[in-house]
């Protein structure tokens, strides 16, 4: 079951690294187009639709990422102090009443969103010669897909920690820098 989760950690970390290149993109844009509108005052049409397609396509391919790593906000101030069973059983109620209905109406709103935007053949209405944003729109039953499956294994991980006690190993690439620094400190 372990190399089952850690798959699924793994899908969810190819997306999220994949899409964070987004922030790259996203960086010489802007700076492509203060240069143009600023130095050259020759403002481009198309910098503005792609800036905020490129900056929704990162926040929607890292939803997975986060949750894989269990990077999403919650009141951390309170459930840490918890016991892990507890901390699962909580975690497993939010999954069915709360994730599981949202992630299901992202697919299916989604789904339905992007395929209308690809017959209609949509392009963007914020500049003259907008570039298409049905690409973009594709994105939202992927991610709600990502999300799904990311779901799916953490209440897996529920399930496991409500028997054992014990949370399940995760895949780990980041470290939080609370937890280095707490480290340091007990090691001092």
């Amino acid at each position: 079951m372990q190399r089952f989760l850690l798959l699924i950690d793994g899908i969810s970390t190819f997306a999220g690294k994949l899409f964070a290149w987004c922030v790259v993109i996203l960086t010489a844009v802007v700076t492509y187009e203060v240069v143009m509108r600023y130095v050259f005052r020759k403002p481009s049409g198309w910098a503005y639709d792609v800036s905020y397609m490129l900056y929704g396509a990162l926040f929607l391919m890292a939803g997975a990422y986060a949750l894989s790593r269990n990077a999403h906000v919650r009141a951390d101030f309170i459930y840490r102090h918890l016991k892990p069973r507890t901390q699962a059983s909580l975690d497993l109620v939010m999954y069915v009443v709360a994730f599981f209905p949202g992630v299901l109406a992202l697919n299916y709103a989604g789904f339905n969103f992007a395929r209308l935007a690809y017959m209609m053949n949509e392009h963007s209405a914020f500049s003259p010669n907008g570039p298409p944003v049905y690409p973009f729109k594709m994105l939202l039953p992927i991610a709600g897909f990502l999300l799904l499956l990311q779901g799916i294994a953490e209440v897996i991980r529920c399930i496991i920690c409500i028997r054992t006690g014990q949370w399940p190993e995760r895949l780990h690439d980041v470290e939080e820098l609370e937890k280095q620094l707490i480290e340091q400190r007990s090691q001092s």
